[in-house]
Formats: C-alpha cells, sequence, structure tokens
C-alpha cells in the first residue's frame, strides 16, 4: 500500500459540532470520500470542499490521486488522500488515520467506492462476480466498520453510501451489479436504527444513469461495446426526464445529507433518478 499524500498546516483541533447554518454549512467538518479521485466521487469532494469541510480522499491508485488531489490543489483547496483497496481487510483503518493525522479526526463518511462489471448474468465469471462484490459491498463494509468506532467516540457523525438505482428499476444487464448494491441498501436501514442513540445517521444516495466524464469520453472515442451502449440506451430511456442524470445531481443530494438540514433523515434512499422510479 502506498504512503498517503498528506498536506501539512492544517489544524489538530476536532471540528466544531453543528450550530445551525452558514455560508459553508461544512465548516470544521471532516469528511472521508472513498473512491473520489473521478467522477461522481470527484465531484462529491469538489462539492464537501466548496461548502467549507476538509477533505480526505480514498483512491485505488497513486495515479489517480495525484491527477486528483493535482487539480484540487489548482482550484485552491488542499485535501489529503490515502492509496489503498478499500475491499481488503484493514485498508480501510488508513482512512482514518489518515484524516486523524491531518485534521485530528473525521465527522462524515461518503462509501462513493465502486465499479461494477455489467455484463448478463451468465457471462460472467467467477472473477468478474468477485470483483463486482467486492468492489461495490466489501469496500462500504470495510469503511463503515473502521469509521464507526471513532464516530461512536465523537459523539456523532453522518454515513451516506452511494447505491444504486438499478436495484429497484432492474436495469437491464445489473443482476449481478444489483445483488452488491442491494446489499449496501440493505444495510443503510439497520445501521440507522443500530446507531441512532449514538448520534450517527446513515443514508444511501441511489443515482440513476449518470453520464460521467469518463462515460463521455469513452463515447466519444469509441470505446465502449455495442452491449454497453444499449445499456446506456435503456438507463435513459427508463428515466421520464429523458436525460442521464449528472454527476453534481448526486453531489447535491449528498450535501443536503451530511449538511444541517439532513440531521433527522436517516435510514433512507435517496433516489436521484430524474423519476425512473417514483414511491
Amino acid at each position: 500500500m502506498s504512503p498517503p499524500a498528506r498536506e501539512t498546516g492544517h489544524s489538530m483541533s476536532p471540528p466544531a459540532r453543528e450550530t445551525g447554518h452558514s455560508m459553508s454549512p461544512l465548516q470544521g467538518k471532516v469528511a472521508i470520500v472513498t473512491g473520489g479521485t473521478r467522477g461522481i466521487g470527484f465531484a462529491i469532494v469538489e462539492r464537501l470542499l466548496a461548502d467549507g469541510a476538509d477533505v480526505v480522499i480514498g483512491a485505488i491508485s497513486d495515479d489517480e490521486l495525484t491527477k486528483a488531489l493535482d487539480a484540487l490543489r489548482s482550484a485552491g483547496h488542499k485535501p489529503v488522500g490515502c492509496v489503498g483497496n478499500l475491499a481488503l481487510p484493514g485498508e480501510a483503518d488508513r482512512l482514518l488515520a489518515v484524516a486523524t493525522e491531518a485534521y485530528g479526526g473525521a465527522d462524515i463518511l461518503v462509501n462513493n467506492a465502486g465499479g461494477g462489471v455489467i455484463r448478463a448474468t451468465l457471462e460472467h465469471t467467477e472473477e468478474t462476480l468477485q470483483a463486482t462484490i467486492d468492489n461495490n459491498l466489501w469496500t462500504t463494509i470495510r469503511a463503515t466498520r473502521a469509521l464507526l468506532p471513532h464516530l461512536v467516540s465523537r459523539g456523532g457523525g453522518r454515513i451516506v453510501n452511494i447505491g444504486a438505482e438499478s436495484v429497484r428499476n432492474g436495469l437491464l444487464d445489473h443482476a449481478m451489479y444489483n445483488a452488491a448494491k442491494g446489499g449496501v441498501h440493505a444495510m443503510c436501514t439497520a445501521l440507522a436504527r443500530e446507531f441512532a442513540t449514538s448520534g450517527i445517521t446513515v443514508n444511501t444516495v441511489a443515482p440513476s444513469y449518470v453520464e460521467t466524464p469518463e462515460i463521455t469520453a469513452g463515447v466519444e472515442a469509441g470505446r465502449f461495446d455495442e452491449a454497453f451502449l444499449a445499456v446506456l440506451d435503456a438507463a435513459t430511456d427508463l428515466i421520464p426526464m429523458a436525460r442521464p442524470g449528472r454527476v453534481e445531481d448526486v453531489a447535491g443530494a449528498v450535501a443536503y445529507l451530511v449538511g444541517p438540514d439532513g440531521a433527522f433523515v436517516t435510514g433512507q434512499v435517496v433516489s436521484v433518478n430524474g423519476g425512473s422510479s417514483m414511491g
């Protein structure tokens, strides 16, 4: 595991507790965002930084982390980062260690790390099945278990998981991916009830198809096969608003749940889906 990238000069004092609204609703808060180097994760990092939080970015590779940190620093931010495979035992502990060294602890965990192999059920192999469960379910379990004792000791915190709209609408070729993300959805409600009296809220944001910069670039470069393009078309056809989601749509929902206005919301799956499922 590569050593974490760090910035110096940050206060080691514990973050201030919520005292109400301000121009920077997350001022004094520390957020960990897994899978925060690109796509939805990067947009979440940008939004939380804009709202005043200090942010620790979890990344799968040094190259991805360096690119993300460089982009954010050029915009005037000073996040820190940690590289590791969160599906493996013990790796998520490094996230908390980095947050504690840089900022004195953490208040918010956004479980965004993921990425499934999207293919027809009978075309999966043992390796692709394992990767889908590892990347989406185990990463969430490991990071959550690593942070929960710390959040309990601090008297509260916020956990937001990034789930999937396909769990509800049965999107083409997503059955095995839904098995992993469905586990994330199910875990949310039980955790919310278990830790409610500890001051910890646990929620899931479930996006529909979101047209990330990486997907746009891949389509334009012709990197996707016909089967995957068919999935994208099917996902868009399910959305009454007749467009994919934007990364900012998802980041806004996360910001609400971890901010002052989300203090009484827990155990919920918040669908950011353009209406592709309702009720």
